[in-house]
């Protein structure tokens, strides 16, 4: 992802887990025609050099949420014989508040915070929210990519980033192929990572009770997880002004997969209300409530495809992306991008951006008070039925030097449900799923050479 088009979506400014991604190269032949931020053919000489492409993107969410300020920049050294280096550097900060699992309630409820030293209410009828969310991230890439003969293109790369309360370490690597007289491009790529967790006040033991303020009998040490990225994709040129690329992806993280700052309401089977407790007093939480547990292994598989069409000076970009996995969740990406010249050194690009998903097989509104608990259950938002939706603009123009900038507005809206079948009496007259809104403003500077 370059930092020229950082795309910011709820899932992943909520998120703990640092992700890799591979994707399979476009065309060489058609990369400057179709605008995309992939290595150009081999310069001239006076051409190599460096490359800066920088951003600075706020991203917002309503009711005080979530909060963030990232910085991006994607420096690219051009050699001879088309190669080239790429360091990329990411700061993120984040603030604001985050949904913490457990559901609104008529009467105030009383939580203990992760750090288990002290507690937070949120008022009646109120979604609870953990008002704690704070943290830095500092994540840094590396890439070369070279030719491997007259065909073949090879890169390799690693990332890491640095967290709070969590690390990543990553390796990757990419081999390419071109066909029919540089039409046809077939790409394999394979991406390694792992991640350490050190959650504030450490990791609570999946399904166990929030306890009061000192009392960390419920945690565990740090947690690893481990993940392994497949992805191979095929890249035609059918015209001189039709481009498509064809992408399936393999993705299999094992180890602790939980959220740790995640919780489930325990609630009376007939009411629906949580439970009070007078354990805790004014020292830990008023209603029972337990810590989610996921599986310790996710498979996923996707389908991508995107077409770039050329017409006139006018660029058509849409994509679609599928995905499965074996958490029972099925998700819809439509993405569609239209950049319009207005004059030599100026564009505007409307933007517009469908994702919908079905619920993990394990998500839970509540648990019922005296039935044995299950396996695995997460009250995770993230991980519940919800369609969202981005729309924006992206105005664009090219300097008197020759560099380019670029402003990007944009709105998201996700708005989400419960199936019916899990609320029960007193639930279902309350906003259990209130939808989100979120302004991305983005402001990007590319120069160099």
């Amino acid at each position: 992802m370059v930092a020229a088009d950082v795309a910011v979506t709820k899932g992943s400014m909520m998120s703990n887990n640092s992700k890799l991604s591979i994707s399979g190269a476009l065309a060489a032949a058609t990369c400057t025609l179709l605008g995309s931020g992939l290595p150009e053919p081999v310069q001239a000489q006076e051409d190599a050099g460096w490359d800066f492409n920088t951003a600075l993107l706020y991203y917002g969410e309503d009711a005080d949420r979530v909060q963030d300020l990232s910085l991006n920049v994607l420096a690219r050294r051009t050699f001879l014989d088309d190669k080239f280096l790429s360091l990329g550097l990411t700061v993120d900060a984040l603030t604001g508040a985050s949904p913490n699992g457990a559901l609104p309630q008529s009467g105030a409820q009383t939580f203990t915070r992760p750090s288990g030293e002290k507690t937070y209410t949120t008022p009646a009828n109120e979604l609870p929210l953990d008002d704690t969310f704070l943290d830095t991230r500092v994540a840094l890439t590396a890439s070369w990519q070279q030719p491997l003969g007259r065909l073949f293109q090879f890169s390799v790369g690693a990332s890491a980033s640095a967290e709070y309360d969590y690390t990543h370490a990553g390796l990757n690597a990419k081999l390419a192929r071109d066909f029919n007289l540089r039409n046809t491009t077939v790409s394999a790529g394979i991406a390694v990572a792992h991640d350490t967790l050190d959650p504030v006040g450490k990791a609570p033991i999946g399904l166990a009770p929030m306890l009061g303020e000192e009392d960390l009998s419920n945690r565990m040490g740090d947690q690893t997880k481990d993940v392994l990225d497949v992805v191979f994709g095929i890249t035609q040129v059918f015209t001189k002004n039709l481009l498509m690329q064809f992408n399936y992806s393999y993705s299999d993280a094992s180890g602790y997969l939980n959220d740790p700052y995640k919780i489930l309401s325990i609630v009376d089977g007939v009411s629906g209300d949580a439970i009070p407790t007078n354990q805790f007093g004014n020292d830990g939480p008023s209603q029972l409530n337990v810590y989610e547990n996921r599986p310790d292994e996710r498979v996923k598989h996707s389908l991508f495809t995107q077409a770039k069409y050329y017409m006139g000076g006018k660029v058509l970009d849409v994509s679609y992306r599928y995905m499965t996995d074996d958490w029972e969740i099925d998700s819809h990406t439509v993405d569609l991008r239209y950049r319009w010249p207005v004059s030599d050194k100026r564009y505007v690009e409307p933007h517009v951006r469908f994702y919908t998903q079905s619920e993990a097989e394990f998500y839970r509104a509540s648990l019922i008070d005296g039935q044995v608990l299950p396996e695995y259950a997460s009250a995770d938002y993230r991980l519940g039925n919800f369609d969202a939706i981005t729309a924006g603009l992206k105005y664009g123009w090219k300097t008197g030097g020759g560099n380019d900038m670029s402003v990007r507005l944009e709105f998201y809206q996700q708005s989400g449900s419960i199936p019916s079948g899990q609320l029960i009496g007193n639930q279902l007259g309350r906003d259990n799923y209130p939808d989100l809104n979120a302004i991305i403003l983005q402001y990007s500077y590319r120069f160099g050479r």
